[in-house]
Parts: C-alpha cells; sequence; structure tokens
C-alpha cells in the first residue's frame, strides 16, 4: 500500500512541476510587439490618387483560412482547433485569393492571415496571397506572436504567428504599425496582442488618404478593452482629418456595428455576448463617422459563431465594417454573401469618394 502512494504521489509532483513549468514558459515567452514599428512597402506600384476619385475597399477576416462553411472553432464552443488538413487549407486559401481576384477591389484589407503557425501546419499564407496580387502594393502587419497555447490537450492548438495584409492598386509611401491597448491576466493569452496597421497614400495637391487595417479583441471580459482601442484608432483618424489628409479605415471591429443585428437577421438558437452595440456617443466631435454595410432590402451578415458548423439559426451579426472621415464620401457599402463558403467572416465592400476641395 505504502508502495504504490509514494508512486502516486511522485505520479502527482511530476504533474504539478510540469504544469507549474509549462505556466512559467508561457508568461516568460510572452511579449508585445513594439508600438510604432515601421513596416515594409513592397511592391513598386507608382500610381497615385487624386482628389474627387471614386475607389473601393474590400475587408475580409479569413478566419487563417481555415473556417470552411463545416468548421467550428473550440474556443466559440466548437470542436476544430486546427485546419481540416493542409490539402483542405491549401484548397480553401486558393478559393480566397480568386474571390478576391474577381472582385478586383483597389485596397484589400485582410486579417488573420497566419504566416507560421500549428493550427495551420506551418504554412505561409500571406505566400498565396502575395502571389495573387503581384503588381500591388503590399504590406503584412504581424498581430501576434504567441505561446504554444497546450489546450486542447487532444489536439493543442499550439502557437501561433499571424497578422494582416493590405495590399494596393495605388503608391503606399510609408507604412506603421500601431499597437493597441489589450487586457491583463490571463486573458492576454487568449485574445492574443492587437494592432492596427497605418499605411500612407500620397494624393494629388499634397494630401494623403490614410488607410488604416484593424482587428479588434474578441476574447475579452466585458468588450470594455475593443471600445478603448477603437478610442485610440478614431484619435488617430480625428488627427489625419484635421491635418486635411483623408482617413479610411476597415476591418474586424468585433462589436456589434448594426446596433441589433438580430432585429435583420432573426433572433439567434442560443444567446450571445461576445459582440456588443458600439457606444452612442463614441463618434461624437470625431469626424469620424461609420460605415456598416447593410442591404435593408437583402439584408447579410458578415459573421456568424463558430460554435458549430455553418446551420440555420446559428447566431450571425455583422461586425466587419469601416469609418470614414468627413471629407470621404461613402458611396456604398455592403457585405458580399458568400455563404460563409471559406471563413467564419463574409468580406465586406465599400465604395468611396475622396471629396475634392
Amino acid at each position: 500500500m505504502r508502495k504504490a502512494l509514494k508512486i502516486l504521489l511522485v505520479i502527482l509532483l511530476t504533474v504539478l512541476v510540469l504544469a507549474a513549468a509549462y505556466v512559467a514558459y508561457v508568461f516568460l515567452a510572452y511579449y508585445r510587439i513594439e508600438d510604432q514599428q515601421v513596416l515594409t512597402v513592397e511592391g513598386s506600384v507608382t500610381q497615385t490618387l487624386r482628389p474627387g476619385q471614386t475607389c473601393r475597399a474590400i475587408s475580409y477576416n479569413i478566419g487563417f483560412g481555415a473556417y470552411e462553411s463545416d468548421y467550428s472553432f473550440f474556443l466559440d464552443g466548437g470542436t476544430q482547433s486546427w485546419a481540416w488538413s493542409e490539402e483542405r487549407l491549401r484548397e480553401n486559401l486558393d478559393e480566397i485569393a480568386a474571390l478576391l481576384q474577381a472582385e478586383n477591389a483597389d485596397f484589400l484589407l485582410l486579417q488573420e492571415v497566419d504566416v507560421d503557425a500549428t493550427r495551420t501546419y506551418h504554412f505561409d499564407e500571406s505566400a498565396v496571397l502575395r502571389a495573387a496580387f503581384p503588381d500591388r502594393a503590399c504590406v503584412y502587419a504581424q498581430n501576434y506572436d504567441s505561446p504554444f497555447l497546450l489546450y486542447p490537450f487532444t489536439q493543442p492548438h499550439g502557437a501561433s504567428r499571424a497578422g494582416m495584409l493590405t495590399f494596393s492598386r495605388y503608391a503606399v509611401s510609408s507604412s506603421l504599425r500601431r499597437s493597441l491597448p489589450i487586457e491583463g491576466g490571463f486573458r492576454k493569452f487568449l485574445d492574443l496582442d492587437r494592432c492596427y496597421s497605418v499605411c500612407r497614400l500620397p494624393v494629388e495637391g499634397g494630401k494623403e488618404l490614410v488607410l488604416y487595417t484593424l482587428h479588434l479583441s474578441a476574447y475579452s471580459a466585458d468588450g470594455s478593452i475593443s471600445v478603448e482601442q477603437l478610442k485610440l484608432l478614431l484619435a488617430d483618424m480625428q488627427a489625419e482629418y484635421e491635418k486635411g489628409n483623408y482617413s479610411v479605415a476597415g476591418g474586424d471591429f468585433n462589436k456589434d456595428l448594426l446596433g441589433n443585428s438580430a432585429q435583420w437577421f432573426g433572433a439567434a438558437d442560443r444567446e450571445y455576448t461576445w459582440a456588443q452595440p458600439l457606444p452612442e456617443d463614441i463618434f461624437d466631435g470625431t469626424g469620424i463617422s461609420l460605415a456598416a454595410p447593410l442591404d435593408e432590402k437583402n439584408p447579410v451578415p458578415s459573421c456568424r459563431n463558430a460554435d458549430a458548423p455553418y446551420h440555420e439559426g446559428q447566431y450571425v451579426l455583422t461586425v466587419d465594417g469601416f469609418l470614414v472621415s468627413g471629407n470621404v464620401t461613402v458611396e456604398e457599402a455592403a457585405v458580399l454573401d458568400t455563404g460563409f463558403a471559406h471563413s467564419d467572416h463574409n468580406p465586406v465592400s465599400l465604395t468611396f469618394t475622396l471629396n475634392a476641395g
């Protein structure tokens, strides 16, 4: 009996030591990417924008190429922690690239692009997307470089290095990565690092179009941290607008941009609170306005909850959209209906005009 008890104690002690070592590794390996990081602008695009010009931008959270319509994710209550297979991952990325090529927008603002992650078999997804748009200026901003997550135990999510890609048909003179505030404690390991990228595009006459690609926090305690993140972005955009520049931002806000998506898409089969409406006064005095994509005659959501494969009655809403400064006219904001075939998000499109004068 004593021998069995000793063996049990040794096993328990070993487990405790290994658990403590893992926790120490996670905390020691964690770091935040530096703020105000200068980003590399790839490509030799020389075409310049002009006042009065109308352009089109597409924002698309590609769900690290894994979220096909039959995919569910463990952090959302689903089962998967990796893409189904590397073969399916590559096929899905090819479909995403083909869809974006067919749309032929002037600007592409892409989120959740893995460059080296366990969940995507260490495949560099950015290479596929870069190859699809060889004649565009391209900027990659790394969002996070997370330590190895040893969960779920059956297929650990692992380490993830991922970010955002911005493509432009027009010349980009410089680009910058701005770090966003994040939650502390253990939640920072779930929501990871956050940022937005800033691309500066010359406009004839001496002004600039300042183009922002963003991905705000999702797995936060009460949604307040994403409001703080948005306030930082709005202050940046307002400063550019006050200089006379044009400001346009697009991405995944992880907020209900319609205020009450259920009135457009129907109630979900379960209650969720992860995507809250924006504070009503958040744009007051900024000179910045929200362009939330919605066709009232044929409303299409931009995002589905990934607790299960896509199905009727699943929680859907619009969290993807755009912000524009007062000298930018929104011609159309729309959701492109893919039926969530390639991601848990649908792409969203903005047609806008840089006001002359």
